[in-house]
């Protein structure tokens, strides 16, 4: 079977543990033959110059499924309202002294320093009915809708390029990337993911972080998948 695209984390899956870019696997990528998208909890102008520096189309995904972009001059697409989650904000904020990340930046979701209790400010949310949930991707902590996530979003873009999510393989990291992983025709989750992701994948690279997807995409190469 071929696939027609891949879609894929950046932080923990094209970088170094420490967030630099591999560029062996960046080299990669820009060589595919197959659009290439990147799906991100970061803000989309992080993901949009990821894009650009490896030469990809532009195609991203970015907020957890927030936002959407087929293109580097290409309108957002604004996938849910960031009111529920300044709600949760406000309430989490009597009990723990929070610390946004890029508030100027984000539409759809918050983005919070990994300095406080996530457990039990889950448990205190789930007590109020909040409809969102908060994920730790191990670089943030997120408060975001439970009607929001990557492979939402990958619906959405897949349908604007003509495509499905079978169509799709997804290599990922993290519990944010679990449903995408599911989603997709393939998931890959590689070395370094964590337990959520590995037990949505289909195949587990050997190698950890970028080298897990160079390893990804000559696995890919190997059975004629792309």
């Amino acid at each position: 079977m071929k696939f027609k695209a891949i879609v894929l984390d950046i932080d923990g899956t094209i970088t170094y543990e420490n967030r630099r870019l591999n560029l062996r696997v960046a080299e990669l990528l820009h060589t595919l033959d197959i659009p290439v998208v990147l799906a991100t909890g970061n803000i989309s102008c992080y993901a949009q110059a990821a894009a650009k520096l490896i030469g990809l189309g532009g195609y991203v995904i970015s907020e957890n499924g927030g936002i959407i972009l087929t293109g580097y001059d290409a309108e957002p697409i604004v996938t849910d309202d960031i009111g529920e989650c300044e709600k949760a904000f406000m309430f989490l904020s009597k009990h723990y002294d929070l610390t946004k990340l890029d508030p100027e930046f984000r539409k759809t979701e918050i983005a919070l320093g990994r300095d406080f209790d996530m457990d039990e400010a889950r448990a205190l949310l789930k007590e109020r009915n909040f409809e969102v949930e908060i994920i730790d991707t191990k670089y943030a902590i997120h408060i975001k809708s439970n009607k929001v996530n990557k492979s939402t979003g990958l619906k959405i873009i897949s349908k604007l390029m003509g495509l499905i999510p079978a169509d799709f393989v997804a290599i990922g990291d993290s519990v944010n990337d679990a449903e995408m992983i599911r989603s997709a025709g393939l998931g890959i989750t590689v070395a370094n993911g964590d337990a959520e992701a590995k037990k949505a994948a289909d195949h587990v690279t050997k190698a950890s972080f970028g080298d897990g997807t160079v390893e990804a995409i000559e696995y890919l190469r190997s059975k004629s998948y792309i």
